[in-house]
């Protein structure tokens, strides 16, 4: 098969014939229709511990190939998508539905024996495949898996019809969670953004006021856009030092902070400023196979329109100047690739 290839920090992926994966009993093997380029791949490509050969792409659509021999209930020609995860099956995460949190998952994309789907196929756990109904189509299904990110975060902070949201960056994850508090009944839904086109995007995800912080101060804007004096949600979905000292010192009394964004380095935060308000903090990774399905099934229903989200799709030819051209500020917000 022909799969694009991670050679090294600083060099463009390179196009290459490989072997076809087989799948071992417990997997099925994806003929890819689409993938996405998520920008954590990005990352994973700035860091000299990647090792050379890697096969990038956790977020994907296609039909399947071939099926393994302990897999029941799937067969060839089967439309899915997959939660890209490689856990244990044994321990208290996995024995809690909770796979994206187990301590020994291989993430699909991220490892040398879990290669991803930037590539014609892509092996999946039989027991992460979620079916796609003939309501939703390739491109829909691989959007699934970054809508399943921001469906999980909105779950996580139980919210109540009518609430009102502030969400700190624009970006991909952040115009999920955009469309998702939107859709769970959220009455304001404000997004602090610092490009101006992401904040058009989530103006037409749901939205339903934007912030330039670059220009306005953010507690200020809110405030005159939805009338409240601070928001009872905050959604850190920007990942840099200081993000979550200020969703803390943005939100109300009892408030709640979800954070999404992914910071590696130390923060610091006053706790006295989250004491004296009884603020909750809570963080959220990735999904579970819950979130899949409620996605897929919102599509499907045409509850939600994602579509917004999707800026173009590239061969896997075009994939590695289209995969370089993301390193820099750009107006897209989620390639496909059509292998």
């Amino acid at each position: 098969m022909r799969a694009a290839i991670f050679k090294g920090v600083g060099k463009p992926l390179s196009i290459e014939n490989v072997p076809d994966p087989t799948p071992d009993a417990d997997q099925v093997i994806l003929a890819v229709e689409n993938a996405g380029i998520c920008g954590s791949d990005l990352h994973v490509t700035e860091h000299a511990h990647t090792p050379s050969g890697l096969i990038l792409g956790h977020e994907f659509a296609g039909m399947i190939a071939a099926v393994g021999s302990n897999v029941a209930g799937w067969k060839a020609g089967d439309r899915v998508t997959a939660l890209p995860l490689n856990a244990c099956n044994s321990c208290d995460a996995c024995d809690s539905g909770l796979p994206a949190l187990c301590s020994a998952n291989l993430f699909t994309g991220c490892y040398l024996n879990a290669p991803g789907a930037y590539a014609q196929y892509v092996a999946a756990r039989g027991n992460m495949l979620q079916r796609l109904p003939d309501g939703v189509n390739f491109e829909e299904g691989a959007l699934v898996e970054p809508l399943a990110v921001g469906h999980h975060i909105v779950s996580m902070a139980d919210m109540p019809k009518g609430a009102s949201v502030l969400i700190l960056g624009g970006g991909p994850i952040g115009a999920a969670v955009a469309l998702f508090a939107r859709h769970a009944g959220a009455r304001h839904v404000v997004v602090s953004e610092m490009s101006k086109n992401r904040r058009t995007r989530a103006a037409e995800l749901g939205a339903t006021a934007t912030i330039d912080p670059n220009a306005e101060d953010v507690l200020e804007a809110y405030r005159k856009a939805t009338g409240e004096a601070r928001p009872r949600f905050v959604f850190e979905c920007v990942g840099i030092p200081g993000m979550l000292r200020q969703a803390v010192e943005l939100v109300g009394v009892r408030g709640c902070v979800v954070v999404a964004g992914v910071v590696i380095q130390e923060d610091v935060i006053a706790p006295i400023v989250a004491l004296g308000k009884e603020v909750t903090i809570r963080f959220s990774q990735a999904y579970t196979e819950q979130d899949f399905a409620a996605v897929i099934d919102a599509i499907a229903r045409r509850d939600i329109n994602p579509s917004p989200m999707h800026s173009a799709t590239v061969t896997l030819d075009e994939l590695p100047d289209a995969f370089e051209a993301l390193r820099k500020p750009t107006t897209q917000c989620k390639i496909l690739i059509k292998p």
